[in-house]
């Protein structure tokens, strides 16, 4: 699939044209006017439709090349790249997060059971083996593409999950709702290859890398309420963190 971006450009403004150019490709393709995969115009027919320089039209290329926002190969063209989901680390769901930022997530639930906690998820959760625990598996999916796979453990009887509601909202939506509270989490963030299982479900090659997240929550008496064993597509997702100067 191929397209022709509809970009008007104001000679009168001070904002140079090849920025102008670039802004309205970004929000275009942000806005999902132009999907990912598309195939751009070369850039002399697009600088000839606008009536502008090879060299103008090149620069704004280049600039959402250099955003990962387009992709340019020799012998195949230039082309708009799969978004990233980047995403801030605070005590929030993946849910809440892809939701605010116009990501329209998707939620496969692949495991809602009470089980018999294993010895790492018993430690994890500050209970005794063989203790009785909710057990989440769920494919997280943004914008119609497979993006996570989340693995949630929580005490039993903490509160009633159905399959439906975690289909429809995040799970520490759910929680809020039930009168849980969060109050702070210990997390830490990994990164391992795929399993032959994993890469299926993920849209991935086997043994591709993948973004691990671990993450212990309490509540604001310290009792643990939720503990997550979460994979990312490396190739889709990104975590920031701010850092400040103590």
């Amino acid at each position: 699939m191929s397209a022709r971006p509809e970009v008007v450009v104001d000679r009168d403004s001070p904002v140079p044209l090849y920025f102008q150019v670039a802004q309205q490709l970004e929000q275009a393709i942000e806005s999902g006017r132009i999907p990912p995969g598309t195939r751009l115009d070369n850039e002399i027919a697009l600088a000839e439709e606008l009536g502008l320089s090879r060299p103008t039209m090149r620069r704004a290329i280049q600039y959402l090349v250099d955003k990962g926002m387009l992709s340019r190969r020799r012998g195949v063209g230039t082309h708009v790249a799969h978004t990233r989901v980047r995403r801030p680390v605070g005590l929030t769901s993946l849910y809440d997060d892809l939701s605010g930022a116009g990501q329209r997530p998707g939620t496969i639930v692949l495991r809602n059971t009470v089980g018999v906690a294993s010895a790492d998820v018993a430690e994890a959760l500050e209970v005794a083996d063989g203790t009785a625990v909710v057990m989440l598996e769920r494919l997280r999916s943004a914008r119609g593409e497979p993006l996570a796979l989340l693995r949630n453990y929580l005490p039993a009887g903490l509160v009633r999950l159905r399959t439906e509601a975690l289909e429809r909202h995040g799970l520490y939506e759910l929680l809020r709702a039930a009168g849980v509270g969060m109050a702070a989490a210990r997390q830490s963030i990994g990164a391992r290859r795929a399993t032959a299982a994993e890469a299926r479900l993920l849209d991935e090659p086997r043994g591709a890398p993948l973004l691990t997240m671990r993450r212990t929550t309490f509540d604001d008496r310290g009792v643990v309420v939720e503990y997550g064993d979460h994979l990312y597509r490396a190739s889709r997702y990104s975590f920031e963190l701010a850092l400040t100067n103590r």
